[in-house]
Order: structure tokens, then sequence, then C-alpha cells
């Protein structure tokens, strides 16, 4: 294919539109949580407001699962062997593993937050892989890039048939399990389902495998436009039901809401269908150059926002953002954001520095 001058090609510009929209999702759900949660906001509009915010991106981080398989499980990066593709990326990634762990648990945890815990509370919170609310991810995908090479050649032998059919088995199976777990809690049965550091990954494979089933995926015209048509609606719905339907109902166990609930998943898969073909095309040079920036910056943005949006939280200014005021909280979230990328963006280009980013 010949390209146009000023443009940029052969790079999947539709993942890199979703890690950017799904990073300012997650901040988005961890700054309107605590609002979503206020007594005194509950039914109004801006409680309604919070719960959009909040319950609007549950996708974000099923969709950034995906993107990893979309990436990890091409066969190139396994073509020297399951050691090559080990000592590139899980050592690639150890130096941030490490880093951040310690510094939420200490710097976070104990000095901003006040917390005082014990060294066997700290090691209680690692062992479950959640040494701060959102870094289980970093568990998560561990436990996904040591399982790639193991999945990439059964996946490549069979071609994209056989990703869709074990990656649709894998997702069925967890929905019903997650389902089930969430029945048994109505029926006066709780069974939760407990995960550990070593197994937070397994409920996302099935999402793994999608990713890379569905990448290569592109729609057009009416069809494109039904798939986003659906992915909008299942939207609408979460929302809907994170504000008006009673927890305790039998409705929401049938509908667990959840990042592995069965309509979160109609949303993750739909959205990842309709943004990858919409953007299928060349992007401008200038463009590329930004969105190839902004992307490559998420990783270190998940990690480091959650310290910001304390920081910025303490602000007196501030202060009613996490309890009443939406419009201090929107603030927040665009400060919290826009400050995540200036510091990430130049920090990864530094020597050392930039290795946990």
């Amino acid at each position: 294919m010949t390209s146009l001058p000023g443009t940029l090609t052969h790079r999947r510009w539709g993942l890199d539109i979703l890690r950017i929209v799904a990073i300012i999702g997650v901040v988005s759900i961890h700054t309107f949580g605590a609002l979503r949660s206020s007594p005194e906001l509950e039914g109004s509009r801006s409680w309604w407001v919070a719960v959009a915010l909040n319950a609007g991106f549950i996708w974000a981080v099923p969709v950034f699962v995906m993107i990893s398989g979309a990436l990890l499980l091409d066969p190139r990066p396994h073509a020297a062997g399951p050691a090559a593709f080990y000592r590139q990326r899980l050592m690639r990634l150890a130096p941030a593993f490490i880093f951040w762990q310690v510094f939420y648990l200490i710097v976070v945890r104990q000095w901003m937050s006040g917390l005082d815990e014990s060294a066997a509370t700290m090691l209680a919170l690692v062992l479950r892989g959640q040494p701060y609310t959102h870094l289980y991810f970093l568990w998560l995908i561990v436990g996904l890039y040591a399982i790639a090479p193991v999945l990439a050649p059964f996946l490549r032998e069979g071609g994209r048939r056989r990703a869709l059919v074990l990656g649709g088995v894998l997702i069925l199976v967890t929905v019903a399990t997650y389902s089930t777990s969430a029945l048994l809690a109505w029926a006066g049965s709780p069974s939760p389902i407990i995960l550990s550091a070593l197994t937070q990954w397994l409920p996302y494979v099935g999402y793994f495998v999608a990713g890379y089933a569905l990448r290569d995926l592109r729609l057009t015209g009416a069809r494109m436009w039904a798939c986003g048509a659906i992915a909008a609606a299942a939207i609408a719905w979460t929302i809907l039901q994170a504000g008006s339907v009673d927890p305790a109902s039998l409705l929401a166990a049938l509908l667990p809401q959840s990042y592995l609930g069965p309509v979160t998943v109609v949303i993750a898969l739909t959205l990842f269908v309709f943004v990858n073909s919409l953007f299928s095309g060349d992007v401008g040079t200038g463009a590329g150059r930004v969105i190839r920036t902004l992307s490559e910056a998420t990783f270190g943005v998940y990690l480091v926002h959650f310290a910001l949006l304390i920081a910025v939280r303490s602000v007196p200014w501030f202060a009613d953002a996490a309890t009443t005021s939406v419009v201090s909280a929107v603030l927040v979230w665009l400060i919290v954001v826009v400050l995540s990328f200036a510091l990430v963006v130049p920090l990864r280009r530094v020597p050392v520095i930039g290795r946990i980013f």
C-alpha cells in the first residue's frame, strides 16, 4: 500500500485510541467512586453525573487486557522462543512491578494516607495482589505475560477461528462462574471468589485471547455503526442499572456489575471492534505522533495517577471533591489526567527512571 504524504501507516491506531480513552476512564472511575457512594448526593443530578462517569467506564480494564492480547499473542514477539520473550518482556516490566508496589505501600499508604500499617499487613496486601486499589493490574499482567508463550503457538496453528472459539469459551465460563457466585449470594448462600497475587490473571484470559481474535476484524458501514450502537446501549444500561437497580435484587444478581459481568463483556467486545473499525485508516503524521506518545504513556499514567489523585484532593480547594461537589470532582479528574501525562511523557525518556513507567 502506498501512503499519502504526511500520513503514518502500518499501525493499529484503534488500539492507541482505545488505550488513551481507557486510561482517562480509569482515572474517572477512581475520581468519582467516592462521590457515587455519597449519601448526601444520592438521587440528585450531581449524583447521576458521578454514577455515569464511574460506572460508564467499567469497560476500561477489560479493554486494556484485550489490547495486551492483541499485541502479546502476535507470533512475532515469540519468534525467538519463550526464553527470549520472558527476558525481553518480563524484565522490562520488573522495575515498574517492584517500584510501584513499594511506593504505594510506603509513600502513599503510610505517609500520604497516614495508615500506620504493620509489616504483616503490608505483606498480606502484596500476597493478595492488592498493595493498592489499582495495583492488582501488575499481577494480572505478569500472569498474562507468563502464559502468552503457551497460548501464542496454539493460536497461531489454529488461525482466527481457534482464537475466537477459545476466547468465547473462556469468557462464557468466566461470566458463568462470577454470575453463579452473585446468584448464590442473592439466594443467601454466599460463595465469594477470592483471588490471590498469583491468580489475579486467571479470570482475564478470555479477554486476553479475544483481543487477539478480534484485532483484525474490521466492520464497515451499517454493521460498524450497529456495533457502536450496541456498545453505547450497553453502557447506557450499565449507568441506569448502577443508579436505579437495587444491588440486592435478582436482576442485579443475574447481571452483576463488574469487569467480568455479562453486560461489561458486551461493552468491551463491541467497543473494541467498533473503535478499531472506525480508526482503521491512515493518520496524519502530526496527529500520529501525538496519539502514539499518549498511548505509550498510558501504563505510566495508570501507575502514577492514584498518588496524584490523593495529592490533588489534599488541596483545600478540592477538599469536597470526594463527597459533595461534582464540579470539584470534574476539575480534579481533568487535573489528574493532565498532570499524569505531563509527568509520565518526559520521564519515560529519562535513562533509568523511564524504566518504571
